[in-house]
Order: structure tokens, then sequence, then C-alpha cells
């Protein structure tokens, strides 16, 4: 009797292609991690440690990816029967579903570099959220990126990946079952589960250095992480308190010596703000700029060359906000925070939310008034559902497919014209308003401050295509658009408020980088408002309550911000958030709120960033934050922000010898 060993059994031998698929993923994910290291710079210090965690845990999380990307080969390899695979056409199909397998790899291996690039990040709700909008995202990449080559040399290396490994997708079958390969398909599937049951895309978050923990995760994971967490509930996944101390929170930090709230209900934030009359009915033009960091301007010691001189010009001239910290890192963060006045809920933005018809915004204050109010895009405004939210709160949506056939464009990319062309509609909507005997409202939103950063030549000496070029045509058609509308009759009675969106950045090594929310805000009237540099800090959701209180409205309000002249010192408070971390600024001390409830406090550092934990965290701080997230998502949940029949019912003014003294 004879003992016979196979080497090779028919299952391994069937199987053997998933080994060449894995060791190669596991390479590339290593490749990408060297790659994003050095994209990183000074951001990761040479510190051996944090290079072990990022390939160390970078690798598991690379083995879970794994799983799941094998599934087509592994389905693959299960259900051919042995004949058809051992053929000639099995042996090219192998080939080809490999190519395909590796193809599209490397291209979101190249994603990710054009990625980090932009947010200092690896995939996260941002990827998701353009996945919707893929005429804009696809030309953006198309206008920014020798897209055609870098394909090409995709393939290229594609080819030569699977070449080099063809010995090991060779589809040899000396036996193997149906029920044999159903087991390890079985197995397979076990672990498949398990994964999503026992790992998520925090748990890597256990460095000190943000972009260290990106670089420990894993791009593919990541993204359908955050694909399943883009809708988040508050209640279920924060922080909480009990709703009658969260509501009792909210409504004593709300209260202001121009605020009195009209109900004794616990839950109703619906309070009447007087300001001394009489009310100046002026028009209103705010501009909320594309990417309009701070630190772009020479006001605020940027190093770079002259590439704002009329908006710093213009900050003499104007009442100048020197410290506004903006709600998010995304254009609807801005737009949510400019029309309703609220902290960012978790996730999705209010913009794209169902039911967002009929919330009480900027708009209606003025509505009620006379004023006709109007969104103002160069873009096509159904990206990011912009046109529907504001078409269904008081305001008109005006975009690119309303500027007149014949007009001149100067410039246009996938985005929309450029902002000088965008000004040109606004203008001839102002006229055509001033010609009805109707004051105007007009939010503009621009869009040439964002790659590819392309705009009409002659106009700034910087390069076309850059950001630095893009800034300073932003600055050269924001003073073009100024001095076109001074020789309107209306200018005199005109109030510009200028301010932007979000930073042009995200990066940075804490994961809410204070410094990558700091925006610039004008008010400019001259002979209505007096030139003043205003050093208070403050929230991106009270430049409406604040311009409000400037033009001396008396209204019913369920803003969250505050007309900062008229909150008491100490109260300031701002809100800088991702889409999952919800942040609350107070006093210098930042206080996180995450999914599972998880908390952080730490002390920013508001020129570059960095953060260090506190040793003793601050309760009240703690319950302030949990409070306004909580209230804000609730209301909203219950249909409670939505715009009322008696928000329309007249304040009576203070009198006038009632003024406040902190106005400006």
């Amino acid at each position: 009797m004879s003992l016979t060993i196979t080497p090779n059994p028919p299952l391994r031998l069937r199987f053997r292609p998933l080994w060449w698929l894995g060791v190669t993923y596991l390479l590339i994910g290593v490749v990408t991690r060297i790659v994003l290291l050095a994209m990183s710079g000074p951001g990761v210090p040479p510190n051996p440690l944090y290079w072990l965690y990022a390939f160390g845990i970078g690798a598991c999380y690379d083995l879970v990816t794994l799983l799941y990307v094998a599934w087509p080969m592994l389905l693959f390899l299960w259900l051919m029967p042995r004949r058809a695979y051992v053929s000639r056409a099995g042996q090219w199909a192998l080939y080809l579903l490999a190519l395909l397998l590796m193809y599209w790899l490397l291209f979101v291996a190249a994603s990710e570099f054009v990625f980090w690039g932009e947010f200092g990040v690896r995939f996260n709700f941002i990827a998701v959220d353009y996945l919707v909008y893929t005429t804009e995202v696809i030309g953006n990449i198309r206008e920014s990126y020798p897209i055609g080559l870098w394909m090409s040399l995709i393939g290229l290396l594609s080819l030569a990946i699977v070449w080099l490994g063809r010995r090991w997708l060779r589809t040899t079958d000396t036996g193997s079952r149906l029920l044999g390969r159903s087991k390890v398909v079985l197995g397979w599937l076990a672990l498949t589960v398990v994964s999503v049951l026992a790992v998520n895309g925090s748990m890597k978050d256990h460095s000190d250095n943000m972009y260290v923990n990106e670089l420990a995760g894993n791009g593919i994971y990541q993204f359908f992480a955050a694909f399943r967490s883009s809708h988040l509930d508050y209640s279920r996944f924060y922080r909480t308190l009990p709703d009658p101390v969260a509501f009792e929170r909210v409504r004593k930090a709300l209260k202001t010596p121009d605020a009195s709230y009209l109900d004794d209900d616990p839950q109703d934030l619906t309070r009447a703000i007087r300001n001394p009359g009489p009310e100046q009915h002026l028009n209103v033009v705010l501009i909320s700029v594309e990417s309009l960091s701070a630190d772009f301007l020479k006001t605020f010691g940027a190093s770079h060359g002259e590439i704002t001189p009329h908006l710093d010009a213009l900050a003499n001239d104007s009442l100048f906000f020197d410290n506004v910290y903006a709600n998010g890192t995304r254009t609807v963060r801005g737009l949510e925070a400019l029309s309703l006045s609220i902290p960012p809920t978790p996730g999705d933005s209010v913009l794209k939310m169902h039911h967002n018809e009929n919330l009480f915004s900027l708009a209606d204050i003025f509505n009620d008034r006379g004023y006709v109010s109007e969104f103002v895009y160069g873009g096509y405004g159904y990206f990011d559902n912009m046109n529907y939210f504001f078409a269904h709160n008081g305001y008109v949506p005006v975009d690119r497919k309303d500027i007149p056939k014949g007009a001149t464009i100067h410039s246009e990319n996938v985005w929309g014209v450029a902002d000088e062309d965008l000004y040109t509609l606004a203008l001839g909507e102002m006229d055509k308003i001033h010609g009805e005997g109707k004051p105007f409202f007009l939010h503009i939103m621009t869009t040439s401050n964002h790659r590819p950063f392309t705009f009409p030549a002659g106009r700034v000496k910087e390069r076309n295509g850059t950001r630095g070029g893009a800034v300073a045509y932003t600055d050269w058609s924001i003073a073009d658009f100024i001095e076109r509308a001074r020789k309107r009759p209306y200018f005199g009675d005109t109030v510009f408020v200028i301010t932007a969106d979000h930073d042009a950045s995200s990066a940075g090594k804490t994961s809410l980088p204070v410094n990558r929310y700091h925006i610039p805000l004008w008010i400019y009237a001259p002979g209505h408002i007096a030139p003043q540099r205003v050093h208070r800090f403050m929230s991106q959701i009270d430049i409406p309550p604040t311009l409000l209180g400037l033009l001396h409205f008396s209204y019913r309000s369920r803003f969250f911000g505050y007309d900062i002249f008229q909150l008491p010192p100490g109260r300031e408070r701002a809100f800088p958030a991702t889409y999952e971390k919800l942040g609350y600024l107070h006093n210098g001390l930042l206080t996180i709120l995450e999914p599972q409830k998880k908390v952080e406090q730490m002390r920013p550092d508001f020129e570059t960033g960095d953060a260090a934990p506190v040793r003793q965290r601050d309760p009240e701080d703690l319950d302030d934050a949990t409070a306004y997230y909580q209230v804000a998502a609730e209301l909203f949940k219950q249909g409670k922000l939505v715009r009322r029949p008696a928000d329309r019912t007249p304040v009576q003014p203070l009198p006038a010898e009632a003024g406040s003294t902190a106005s400006p």
C-alpha cells in the first residue's frame, strides 16, 4: 500500500488566481500609501512610528477590502464549469477579467492621488456626493488633467501586470467539484459578513495626526463607508441630552438683548427681534465666493504676491470682519448657513435632504418687505439640488440657462461661466427689478475659483489654470462688478455683502483644522455703513442676522445665528464641521461630536490648525455643543423649521433712542 500526496490539490489550482489578485492589490496599497505620504509633505513628521502605524493598519484595511474587490473573480472561479474553464476561451475570459479588475484598481489609485491633492484625505462623503453629478465631475477632470494620457498609461500598466502574472492566471483544474468550490465561497462569504459587522472606518483613527489616520485607511473601503453614512440620524449616532434639557440650553443661548421669546413652549425657538427703527429697505447683494480662504488676502498676512489688491483695499472701505469661521468644507454648507442660519446637519446638507421646502429663510424676511429675492448661479443649478432648494425657500433661482442667447461669454468651463459673466447676469436682474420699482436681494454664488481655475485671458498677470490665477481673477471680477454697479442709479442704496462659501482646503493634521475654516467678510455700503474692522469671533450663521440688524429690521426669527453687535462678549461660538464630525468652537475650546456617540475636546492653534487634547473636559461646552446640534436636527426632522403664517406678523421696532450702543 502506498500513500500519494498531491502537491497541488484541485481547489488550490482552481483558486490560484485569487492569490495573484491579493498580492497585487496589497502591493498597489503599499505604493499608493508611499505616494500619498510623499504628497503629505510636512503634514506627516519623519517619525517611524507614524509610518509603521499607517502601513500596518493600512495593510489590515487592504485585506478587509480585498474580501470585497475579489468577489467578481471569486464568482468566476466558482461558477465556471471545469471544461469551459480550462478551454482557450476560458483562459482568455480570465485574462480579460483580470485586466478589467487591474485597470479599475489602478484607476482608483490614480483617482486617490487627485482627490488627496484636492482635499488631503482618502475618499470620503465628498467623493460619494460628486458621484451623483457625473457630468460636472468628469468634465472637471477632463478640463483639469491630461486624462487621455493617464488612461492610456493605466491601460499599459494593467497589461504589463497581467502579463507578468500570467503564470498565476493559467486556467488549471485537475478535478475540482462544484461542491468543493462552494465551500471556499461560503467561507469567503462568512469572512465578508464578519468584516462588515466587526470593522468600521473609524477604527483606524487612533493616531494624533489626521494625515496618518487617513493613510492608514483604504480608499475603496472608505468610499463605501461614507456611502452608508450619507444619511446620519443625529439621535441614533451622536451624543444626546434629554430633549427638555437640550431645548432649554438652546433657548437660553439664543436669548440676546434684541430678542424675546413669543411663546412659553419649551421647544419653540421663535423670537421677536427688535431693532431701533425705521428699517432701511436697501438693496442687498450677497456674494458667496467659491473657496475664498482668508489666508489668500494680504490683510491677513498672506506671503504671496499681490493677487488680491482690490479686496485688500475694500477691507479699508467696508465693515470688515476678520474673525469669521465657516460651517463646512462644501459649497452646500455655506449656502445652508447663509440662507437658513442653522448649524450643519450630519451627513447630507439640508439642501439635499427630502422635505427641505418652505423653511424659514433669509429671503422670506426680505420678501415680507416687498423685495424680490433671487439666487444667481453661474453654473447649472440642478447641481447639488441648488435650484430646487432655493425655489422652494423664498428665492427665484437664476442660473446659466437664463443667460440671454447671443450674450457674450468671455470664458466658461464645466462648473459655469466666468465670474464677470455671472455678474453681468446679476446686473441684468438688478436692473430689471429696480425698473419695476422694487428693492432686490440677490444671493450670488461664484464658480471661477474652482479647479480647473480657468478664466478670461488678459484680466490678471497670474497664469491661467492655477489657484493663484483664479484668486487674482476673483479679486479683479469683484472690483469690476462693483465699478459697473457704481454707474447704476441704485448703487447708493445697495449693500454689498462679500464672503466665502468655505475655505480652499480642508486638509490638516487634525480632523477639524480650524485654520481651514477661516473666511473673510465685507459689508460695503458707502453712505450707509461706516468702515470699521471688527475683530469679534463670529460664525458663518451669524451673517444673516447681523446683516438684518445693520438694516434695523425688526422681525420674527428662528435663526440659530446672532446679530454679533447684540451679543454680550464671551458668548461667541462657531460650528466648523465635516459630514461626520460636528465641531463647536467656543472660547478657544473645540468640542467635536462623532458617530458612535464619541466626543473629543481640544485646544486648537488658530494659525496652524494643530490641536492639543485637553486633560479635563469642559462639561458646559460639551452639553452646549450637543444641545445645538441635537435641537437643530430634531427641529428639521419634526418639520419645525418651516415658515409659518404667523412669521409674517410685523414686529414693532424699538424706539430710536433705545438702540444698542454695540452697533457700528
